[in-house]
């Protein structure tokens, strides 16, 4: 699962740099993976026209994918290297999102690698629509690429939960670390785990006259601190890369990402079932919207996509 095996890139149809396939040839080269560059696209204009019968229709749209898949065939030859195997696959179809993640399961890819868009002025990644169907209803990894290297001796960050000590928690937490392990190993990189805590209640402190806030908190840190450590233990991890700090993981984690100028951060989401499976949780959601570098997005084990049962 962590080797990725299979690379599903989706390019970007609006620019000639693909910030996506780079970094998936980067990841196959590390692996002896193959790529697949994938594509959705659609015209409603083509399936309007009325004069036309429904062969025809046919007819136009299979020229335009023919078209399209010339196009990247022109676009993946300056990333073609030796012992790098790359596919590319055009679909017709008017939603993106869905037909990226049917694919994706349907060929058992073991990561969805995408780029992102940065904004000119504001200097910070405009997620998608796409890339938030993406997150929360694909069942592999979903990585999202920003336009930089990954350097040498670079930064990952964990964005790991040890306020809970359940079974689904541990096992989301050793998940996220195994793919910053393995991460790490094929580019030099440091690992880092980063927690957040929350403070003093205001409430305590106004109604209880003996509350003693600064024991309070120096306890939570305490408690916080002990796991981390606890878990960096674990998997090798120096407690020196363990950063434990007050307030909520939303501006925790993008801080210290920026601190470190991290080119990575990996974090889980939360996984549902019934109704909400198509959810991702909301500190995860205020975080994506926060970090401004590589995005590695992981779901936890036994969660099924909503597009699984279509």
């Amino acid at each position: 699962m962590m080797d990725y095996q299979k690379l599903l890139v989706v390019v970007d149809p609006t620019t000639e740099k693909q910030a996506a396939l780079a970094r998936a040839v980067e990841l196959a080269t590390e692996n002896q993976a193959e790529i697949t560059v994938f594509l959705s696209i659609f015209d409603f204009s083509y399936e309007m026209t009325s004069i036309l019968s429904g062969q025809e229709r046919e007819a136009m749209r299979e020229g335009v994918v023919a078209q399209r898949k010339a196009w990247l065939a022109d676009i993946v030859q300056p990333y073609a290297k030796d012992g790098v195997t790359i596919h590319l696959e055009v679909i017709w179809h008017n939603r993106p999102f869905e037909s990226i993640i049917k694919y994706a399961i349907d060929g058992e890819f073991d990561v969805i690698v995408k780029g992102t868009h940065e904004h000119d002025k504001l200097k910070s990644v405009i997620f998608t629509p796409t890339d938030w169907h993406l997150m929360r209803k694909a069942p592999v990894p979903v990585l999202l690429v920003k336009e930089h290297d990954w350097p040498v001796a670079g930064k990952i960050v964990c964005a790991v939960n040890v306020s809970a000590e359940d079974e689904a928690n541990e096992s989301l937490n050793g998940k996220i670390i195994s793919h910053a392990m393995k991460l790490a190993k094929q580019f030099d990189a440091q690992v880092h785990l980063v927690n957040g805590y929350p403070g003093t209640p205001v409430n305590l402190a106004i109604e209880l006259p003996d509350f003693d806030a600064h024991t309070y908190s120096e306890t939570i840190r305490l408690q916080h601190e002990e796991r981390i450590n606890y878990l960096a233990n674990a998997y090798g991890i120096s407690v020196d890369n363990c950063h434990v700090e007050e307030g909520l993981p939303e501006d925790v984690i993008p801080d210290l990402a920026a601190k470190l100028d991290a080119e990575l951060v990996i974090l889980g989401t939360i996984g549902r079932t019934g109704l909400s499976a198509a959810l991702i949780g909301n500190t995860a959601e205020h975080v994506i919207d926060s970090i401004n570098c590589d995005l590695l997005a992981i779901k936890p084990d036994g969660y099924k996509s909503p597009l699984e049962e279509l």
